[in-house]
């Protein structure tokens, strides 16, 4: 499994948090959030498993769905239903989105 995977639960478990605080205000913001936490994770273990364009197609589904995560809190926050986020964990996901895309585009080529 990559590295990457452990970090990926961390930030699962932060989305989960937000997710929380999100589903007081918009309880379809917060199913979306989880839906898309779901698939990073989802998607990296079934890409770890697989070949050649297969493994790249669920990396980058997750890439996507990562992308959404970050979307999501940055939805929330705009719309005032969720605070200030913790700079760690942004940086994770920062983390995930960069370590995902090197390993998407870095395949195409």
């Amino acid at each position: 499994m990559l590295r990457i995977y452990e970090v990926i639960l961390v930030m699962a478990g932060d989305a989960a948090g937000i997710a929380e605080q999100i589903e007081r205000r918009d309880s379809d913001l917060a199913r979306q959030l989880r839906r898309a936490m779901h698939s990073v994770a989802l998607n990296v273990a079934e890409g770890a498993g697989n070949t050649a364009g297969h493994k790249r197609q669920r990396y980058q589904t997750a890439l996507g769905s990562a992308r959404e995560v970050l979307a999501c809190i940055q939805v929330a926050q705009a719309m005032r239903y969720i605070g200030t986020v913790d700079a760690r964990m942004l940086d994770r996901m920062d983390h995930v989105i960069a370590t995902l895309g090197r390993l998407v585009y870095r395949r195409a080529s």
